[in-house]
């Protein structure tokens, strides 16, 4: 009995990495081998950046609420704890919007967070 390969099958498998890698330079576009171990790495990259795309946010959104806070004669620390206390419960993404698009609204929640 002669062996079988099953050929569509291996093909469109073949083919399905080499339409992924199209737009990728040089020999991990053309080649089976380069191409799949290229996406493989930008697979991995991508999952893993999509982690630490949060982070990268957050990041940024601790920065600009500091920065709104300091000129407001407070630290971000001391903002956060104060809001915590006063059970204000907003998240950094509102309050860094807040900071950057609506000063007033934001000099509001830092009077209401310093109030004693």
């Amino acid at each position: 009995m002669p062996r079988a390969t099953n050929n569509p099958a291996s093909r469109a498998r073949r083919k399905k990495i080499m339409l992924a890698a199209r737009g990728y330079f040089g020999a991990r576009s053309k080649v089976y081998t380069v191409a799949k171990n290229s996406l493989e790495k930008g697979w991995k990259y991508a999952y893993r950046d999509r982690k630490f795309k949060k982070r990268s946010y957050r990041r940024l959104w601790i920065a600009r609420i500091n920065a709104a806070t300091r000129s407001q004669g407070i630290t971000y620390s001391r903002f956060i704890h104060a809001l915590s206390s006063k059970n204000i419960n907003l998240n950094r993404k509102a309050l860094a919007d807040l900071a950057l698009n609506h000063p007033g609204a934001f000099k509001a929640i830092v009077d209401a967070a310093k109030k004693d």
